[in-house]
């Protein structure tokens, strides 16, 4: 019986997956959702869609959407397990402009919930009393 030849070790340590990592430097929860999310088209290594398995090194650039947010994050160092959050922020290094465009959108999607038409969707606790007291003149 043959056995296929394994990989070197400097080459294992010099890449890791894609899903591995997205899951180890906490973009998300699982890494069968990170998978989904490569898969999906939501990640994109050097502007180009990948597949999970796709090795990544460091040095590169990864476009990663969830949902409304984008990060572009250069990838600073690989990590086999997933580790406390202050260790896995050391893993990448998100670009300056992502930052901004990042907290511009937080700040429009803050003023757009703070900015409730009256009227719309549920009543708040005070406006439900005063249909209450109008409801009910005891």
């Amino acid at each position: 019986m043959s056995r296929l030849p394994t990989p070197s070790q400097d080459q294992t340590d010099a890449t890791q997956r894609v899903d591995k990592w997205l899951w180890a430097a906490r973009f998300f929860k699982t890494r069968s959702l990170a998978a989904q999310a490569v898969s999906g088209g939501k990640v994109e290594v050097d502007g180009t869609r990948v597949k999970p398995a796709r090795r990544i090194r460091t040095g590169e650039r990864l476009t990663i959407r969830r949902g409304v947010m984008q990060w572009v994050v250069v990838v600073q160092g690989l990590n086999r397990e997933r580790r406390p959050a202050r260790e896995a922020a050391l893993l990448y290094e998100e670009t300056p402009e992502s930052r901004a465009a990042r907290s511009s959108e937080e700040e429009r999607r803050r003023q757009a919930q703070a900015r409730r038409e009256r009227g719309l969707g549920r009543p708040t606790k005070r406006e439900r009393r005063e249909l209450d007291r109008i409801k009910r003149p005891d």
